[in-house]
């Protein structure tokens, strides 16, 4: 057996037929597919956590293409290196006619400069792009960048899946090492692989060679246990655990529990979740659920965010804490939530009904002449900066979305609009 490929190398799939998981892109009429058949490639990011086949499709996708393939790490490259791949690939296009892929691992990494040092080579076409990241692309790829590529989203690898990697790199293990090792338990190996294909063929190889000069062939959790020797129980962020987990720390928010809040934090912090991940989802919460019976929790979460972007690990813990344990002691609302859910849903029923003429613009003299803005009553030439008139569409004229919540902030507003309007609102 060879000691120096990796089991993980040696399994890596050299066309999409033997790629396990991710049918949406790879199986019969995907896009994936189809994109190879046509041989028509457009740039793309591939979105996904950890050892979902994200390299592994893009080397595919060269190979089956036979194009030039150049790879890039955005964690040791700049933009130098950047310009010396787009010139090769230019000189590479003009005698082969095909565009070659420019794979840039980590492209999340890179900065805006970086990153705008794309732009160009891609609108023309002198490189096909193909970018993965684990964050989301909408938070970490340049807009710009981003409207010139296509999105696919890999997902983490399912159960039936995981086991399936388990068989196969088990295969190839005792067919390298002739021996015959067989996995009775396989739920520790897929728990530790946190849905990471890589990560799963590399620990069968691990637990393996440990005790590939012994008598024994039978493989238990136990034995993973003790061979990888790290507590692999904890949280499963690729899972079902990471949506069970942020779901109980949001309702323990909502339900003003300070406790439970930080004890799902620390569940969450403990099993490696991405605390940027963390930091939105308390965004979401302080909108949601505090909304106006604490406007401060918005700007105390938004600030939360931007802190442990800055501070990263392990000190955003005390970050995070502090933002969770404020929103679970706020005072609770989902007035607003609620108001923007109910509009949504009367647009749908409505469609685009008419701007009265009235609250509109008119900037041009024929605008003017058609009775655009004509009777608006400017708030701020009346008593109190306030005049009576409608904002709604005739046809929906009265409707109420915004309902007060029953706390003190919300009661005040509450009898402020009630005062104005003399009770009609």
């Amino acid at each position: 057996m060879s000691l120096n490929i990796p089991l993980a190398e040696k399994l890596r799939p050299k066309n999409l037929d033997e790629v396990i998981g991710q049918e949406h892109l790879t199986g019969s009429n995907a896009p994936i597919r189809r994109m190879l058949e046509n041989d028509t490639l457009n740039s793309i990011i591939f979105w996904g956590p950890p050892g979902t086949g994200k390299t592994t499709l893009s080397e595919i996708i060269a190979n089956q293409s036979q194009r030039k393939f150049f790879k890039l790490s955005a964690v040791s490259s700049g933009v130098k290196e950047v310009r010396e791949v787009i010139e090769s690939a230019k000189q590479q296009n003009l005698f082969s006619g095909k565009s070659p892929i420019l794979f840039i691992d980590e492209i999340h990494r890179f900065n805006k400069s970086q990153q705008d040092s794309l732009l160009h080579a891609v609108e023309k076409g002198w490189i096909v792009l193909i970018g993965a990241t684990t964050e989301n692309p909408s938070f970490e790829v340049v807009s710009a960048l981003l409207s010139r590529c296509q999105v696919y989203i890999l997902k983490a690898l399912d159960i039936p899946s995981l086991e399936k990697i388990i068989v196969t790199a088990l295969e190839k293990f005792n067919l390298d090492s002739k021996t015959q090792f067989e996995v009775t338990e396989k739920e520790a190996l897929i728990q530790y692989s946190g849905g990471d294909a890589r990560k799963l063929i590399n620990s069968v190889e691990i637990v393996c060679n440990q005790y590939l000069n012994t008598k024994k062939r039978r493989i238990t959790n136990q034995d993973v246990i003790e061979t990888l020797q790290e507590n692999i129980a904890l949280y499963d962020k690729n899972g079902e655990q990471h949506y069970d987990i942020i779901s109980a720390f949001i309702k323990s928010i909502r339900g003003s529990d300070p406790n439970g809040a930080v004890y799902w934090l620390a569940r969450m912090l403990a099993g490696g979740e991405d605390i940027k991940f963390i930091a939105r989802r308390l965004l979401i919460s302080a909108s949601e659920d505090i909304g106006l019976a604490n406007p401060n929790a918005l700007t105390i979460a938004n600030n939360c965010f931007q802190a442990v972007n800055v501070i990263g690990n392990p000190e955003a813990r005390i970050i995070l804490s502090e933002c969770a344990v404020y929103l679970a002691v706020s005072p609770k609302s989902n007035s607003s939530y609620m108001a923007i859910n109910e509009a949504l849903e009367l647009v749908k029923k409505t469609g685009n009904l008419p701007v009265p003429l009235h609250l509109r613009n008119a900037p041009t003299k024929l605008m003017k002449n058609l009775d655009y803005g004509k009777n608006y009553k400017y708030t701020h030439s009346y008593e109190g900066n306030f005049v009576e008139q409608e904002f709604l569409p005739e046809e929906i004229s009265g409707t109420k979305f915004y309902q007060p919540g029953n706390n003190t902030t919300e009661r005040k507003i509450e009898q402020e609009i009630q005062k104005k309007w003399k009770g009609k609102y």
